[in-house]
């Protein structure tokens, strides 16, 4: 397995855009952990003198409304955003997988059940789903994380069980029950090796989406409240000012664009690498 995922990972390099969005991401998180030593003003120093500052040397992204240096803002804003939707994601993809792997291999009771439960689910859109979340939990960005997590679960499961049905037909599942194996043992060794490349870029596609959904619900109020520096939210800070300051909304939203380009340029790479009819 460590093998193949080597193989696997070196031929990702040889797509371009692959190889730009993981260069990207590698520079994201770098500056992002690195955030308290970068950042050239705290995110929370205020200055009436200085509210508002166009892009200047000393300012390169501006003021906000309170004097706060935007670019110390957008560097600290990284780490909480690519924590929210790794976070989120990951709450998703483990209960989803789960879920999914269980429907798929024991099929009747236990998959009509679980699957009528991950539809009820579906019947809601994303957004959706996690205001409601939302609204029984309250505001916040844990809450907003637990949120998203429960939104993605659904489709996570979907995805898992469609495969698992297709996996548990195979010769070597059905050799693996004949030379005793138990049920637990043929989902861990046999079942779920085999998940990681369609979740996976599943996964990797979904870690932009959090972002962006995280970031619209902090843009509307529900998620990191002041003064956090969240994407979304220095967004929404500055949506009221965008003619007078355009600078204080423009480089946090230029900041998700590029979070998600990323992931989605090394989600297109992954899905190209690991399946054999996109090979080119």
């Amino acid at each position: 397995m460590i093998a193949v995922f080597k193989q696997a990972l070196g031929r990702l390099f040889h797509y371009k855009g692959a190889t730009v969005g993981f260069i990207i991401l590698v520079l994201l998180i770098t500056v992002s952990i690195f955030s308290p030593y970068i950042a050239p003003h705290s995110p929370y120093q205020q200055s009436v003198r200085l509210r508002l500052n166009p892009p200047t040397v000393q300012h390169w992204m501006g003021t906000d409304r309170l004097g706060r240096d935007i670019l110390s803002r957008v560097l600290y804003g990284g780490l909480i955003s690519l924590r929210v939707g790794a976070t989120s994601v990951g709450i998703g993809l483990f209960f989803g997988v789960t879920m999914g792997v269980v429907a798929g291999f024991y099929g009747g009771y236990v998959e009509t059940v679980l699957m009528r439960f991950v539809d009820a689910l579906l019947a809601f859109p994303g957004i959706l789903l996690a205001l409601v979340v939302i609204a029984v939990l309250g505001v916040g960005l844990e809450n907003v994380v637990i949120a998203i997590g429960v939104a993605w679960i659904p489709r996570f499961a979907r995805l898992t069980r469609g495969n698992v049905l297709a996996i548990r037909e195979e010769v070597y599942v059905e050799a693996a029950r004949a030379l005793g194996c138990k049920n637990l043992r043929i989902m861990t060794r046999h079942i779920l090796p085999n998940l990681i490349g369609p979740v996976g870029v599943f996964a990797t596609l979904q870690l932009g989406n959090a972002i962006i959904t995280a970031a619209g619900l902090s843009f509307l109020g529900l998620g990191a409240q002041p003064p956090i520096p969240e994407w979304g939210l220095m967004c929404a800070q500055g949506r009221d000012l965008i003619g007078l300051a355009w600078w204080v909304s423009t480089f946090p939203g230029i900041a998700v664009l590029i979070a998600v380009l990323s992931f989605n340029l090394i989600g297109d790479g992954l899905r190209d690498v690991l399946d054999p009819r996109l090979s080119r």
